[in-house]
């Protein structure tokens, strides 16, 4: 359960398979990873494909020989392990690619919700928080998220030994967390997470003015998706 929580803000679990169907029936507006073991029969795996939010299904079982047929049959089934690891894996790429993917440029109009961004964006970089305090109280807001207790005991002891790219690279929840209170445009996650959003910005404009006058004339950039 750690490594889940190391990737994702919010980790749900369901030993009752309808408890499962009303939770992912009740979502609108995230999307949802499934890890499933192979106690799932096929036709429960075909019925919860029809749910529009479910992304990608993942079984986590004692043969992966006995149900790679799933993989061929279920367009969401996207891996068969006998391991967690894998699974965590995977879900570290799908999960960015799902943000990426998720998130739309209008280059015809400015949308009124980009203009809010603008502005709720330069209020939190104007604030004058105590660190401190600000961290305390993000990790107790992610203790009421059921965040893992080690992670947040780390946050806690270490965060100023470490550059704001490196926790937001690095295997825990602050990336999945803070896209997702940008995404939805959350304001209990966003102001939680002012402090860190000024500090990350902060340290983008310093490397970026430390590197300015090493880089060349013309210089290639690269779209991803």
């Amino acid at each position: 359960m750690q490594h889940l929580h190391d990737i994702s803000a919010i980790v749900a679990t369901f030993t009752d398979v309808d408890e499962c169907f009303d939770f992912l029936t009740d979502i609108y507006n995230e999307k949802v990873f499934l890890i499933v073991s192979d106690a799932i029969g096929n036709d429960i795996i075909q019925e919860m494909q029809e749910c529009p939010q479910l992304v990608s299904i993942y079984v986590l079982c004692q043969n992966q020989s006995v149900h790679e047929q799933w993989l061929k049959t279920m367009p969401k089934v996207k891996g068969v392990h006998t391991q967690i690891q894998p699974i965590c894996d995977a879900l570290q790429v799908d999960g960015k690619n799902c943000d990426r993917a998720m998130i739309s440029i209008s280059f015809n109009r400015i949308d009124p919700l980009f203009m809010y961004t603008q502005l709720l964006k330069e209020a939190l970089l104007d604030i004058e928080d105590d660190d401190e305090k600000s961290i305390k109280e993000l990790v107790e807001y992610c203790r009421q998220t059921k965040e893992t207790e080690t992670t947040l005991e780390k946050i806690e002891r270490e965060y100023r030994d470490h550059s704001p790219i490196w926790w937001y690279t690095g295997p825990y929840f602050i990336y999945s967390m803070l896209n997702r209170g940008l995404r939805q445009m959350d304001v209990d996650i966003i102001l939680k997470m002012g402090f860190f959003i000024r500090h990350l910005h902060n340290y983008i404009s310093e490397l970026h003015h430390q590197q300015e006058g090493d880089r060349p004339t013309i210089f290639q950039v690269f779209r991803g998706q």
